[in-house]
């Protein structure tokens, strides 16, 4: 995605959770239930939470849970819904901007669930960290969005999309130590905020550290 030079990223997302009260649906990303519904239980770090519906599910499960995100206020939201959710034991949160800082440690599962921004942000940088993340075994997940939705008709900024190759060369991982187990684009029915009905075309990556 491309830089927005007038806001730091920082400014930019928590102004983005500060300004309403609630961004997100609330629900786990449906990609992330279907590709880690499978996994033993261990350790997960939820890079980019936001207000923190990955890493409830994760701990519902029985996973203990690193949530990491830029904004103090999508951080102070998740962990309210995780005590009263009765997970608050099992999700720990730390404030980071990916690309610049990177939570300690390394865990059975790391998710990067669309970590795709309007404003600078260090993708490769913050996957090749991702997968340094992975314990020998673990499994390391990524979801991103593979184009704008059918109904977008005038995109809110310019963007590049990643491909499925692309992604796998990003990440330059050493030969003979990964396993692709998924590499798939998925389409999924998308509606816009004003009711329009359409599509949208979603890359999902699970490789699997031996």
């Amino acid at each position: 995605m491309t830089d927005t030079p007038a806001q730091a990223p920082a400014e930019f997302w928590e102004a983005r959770y500060r300004d309403t009260d609630r961004v997100w649906s609330g629900r786990p990303n449906e990609l992330l239930v279907r590709e880690a519904s499978g996994l033993a239980p261990g350790t997960a770090l939820d890079l980019g939470c936001g207000e923190g519906a990955d890493a409830l599910w994760l701990a519902s499960r029985g996973w203990r849970v690193t949530g990491v995100d830029i904004s103090a206020t999508a951080l102070e939201r998740a962990a309210a819904q995780a005590a009263d959710a009765g997970v608050g034991d099992r999700v720990a949160w730390e404030r980071h901007e990916l690309g610049r800082t990177f939570p300690e440690g390394t865990f059975d599962l790391v998710s990067a669930q669309f970590l795709q921004s309007p404003v600078a942000l260090d993708r490769q940088t913050v996957l090749r960290g991702a997968a340094r993340a992975v314990t020998d075994g673990g499994t390391l997940l990524i979801v991103l969005h593979a184009g704008w939705p059918t109904w977008q008709t005038e995109p809110p900024f310019d963007a590049v999309f990643p491909t499925l190759d692309g992604i796998l060369a990003e990440l330059a991982l050493p030969e003979g130590e990964w396993t692709v187990e998924t590499k798939e684009t998925v389409r999924r029915p998308s509606t816009s905020p004003e009711g329009v009905e359409g599509r949208r075309e979603d890359n999902v990556w699970r490789l699997r550290r031996r």
